[in-house]
């Protein structure tokens, strides 16, 4: 914990004060239904790693726009009926790996689906998902945090948020899986995805968000000049004309 942030008995408490748009429910359920329209297409595609305990697979299912989304599915080889299933989501500029960096959960017996995250992987774990959405971005300092940033319909988040959605729809089509016993899981900026999916996917059996990125952006660029939050700060900068509401408009401003 910084030093400087509020004492641990406020921050156990503490709730941001909302800014929600008006529309904020129906473009996320246009958002979402827009997905659905289109086939979602899952496959799993068994790969061999040398793990005897475990069963895995290369996964593909369409996302946002129809676009192809990898990920990984390792299942216990020992198993009898349908098991719960914990949906993972990766940290800022990180990617899916190799279904070796992935064998704790399945090892104690639930299956585990591990989303890449599109356009990452570049940092920390090599990915395999491009971001092929091709309209309307502005200006963007690198990074992902202010790509498409001055209109909702074009945020990076929102396709984001909406191929997390997807990817628990493309565990729930695995016979191997339980539908109704489904976590969402991540750190960082997995755990902002997880509880962005948990908000979009209220039937979940279970959230479990650690050290969540994505959360009350205003209150972080001001306590913090560290990336990735200083993404938003350096675009302010440069992009002094843009106006506050522009901003705060973004679909994940109350993540």
């Amino acid at each position: 914990m910084a030093l400087f942030d509020l004492p641990q008995p406020e921050l156990e408490r503490y709730l941001p004060e909302r800014s929600e748009p008006a529309d904020f429910a129906a473009f996320w359920a246009a958002t979402l239904a827009e997905a659905r329209e289109l086939p979602l297409d899952a496959q799993f595609v068994p790969v061999e790693y040398g793990l005897r305990l475990l069963e895995t697979f290369d996964v593909t299912f369409n996302g946002f726009g129809g676009q192809p989304i990898k990920g990984w599915l390792v299942l216990p080889r020992e198993r009898s009926g349908r098991l719960p299933c914990v949906v993972e989501y990766i940290g800022y500029n990180g990617g899916r790996g190799f279904p070796s960096d992935w064998t704790l959960i399945a090892s104690a017996g639930y299956a585990h689906l591990v989303m890449d995250t599109r356009g990452q992987g570049a940092g920390w774990r090599n990915g395999a998902t491009p971001d092929l959405y091709a309209g309307g971005g502005n200006p963007a300092v690198n990074g992902n945090m202010t790509q498409g940033i001055l209109d909702p319909q074009h945020y990076f988040y929102r396709r984001v948020f909406t191929d997390a959605v997807r990817a628990v729809e493309a565990a729930r089509s695995h016979p191997a899986i339980d539908p109704a016993r489904i976590a969402a899981m991540g750190g960082s900026q997995g755990g902002g995805i997880t509880i962005a999916v948990a908000g979009l996917m209220p039937d979940l059996a279970l959230a479990l968000p650690d050290v969540p990125f994505l959360c009350h952006y205003r209150r972080a660029t001001e306590i913090v000049d560290s990336y990735p939050y200083g993404e938003i700060t350096a675009f302010c900068k440069r992009h002094r004309d843009k106006s506050r509401p522009s901003l705060t408009r973004s679909p994940t401003s109350t993540a």
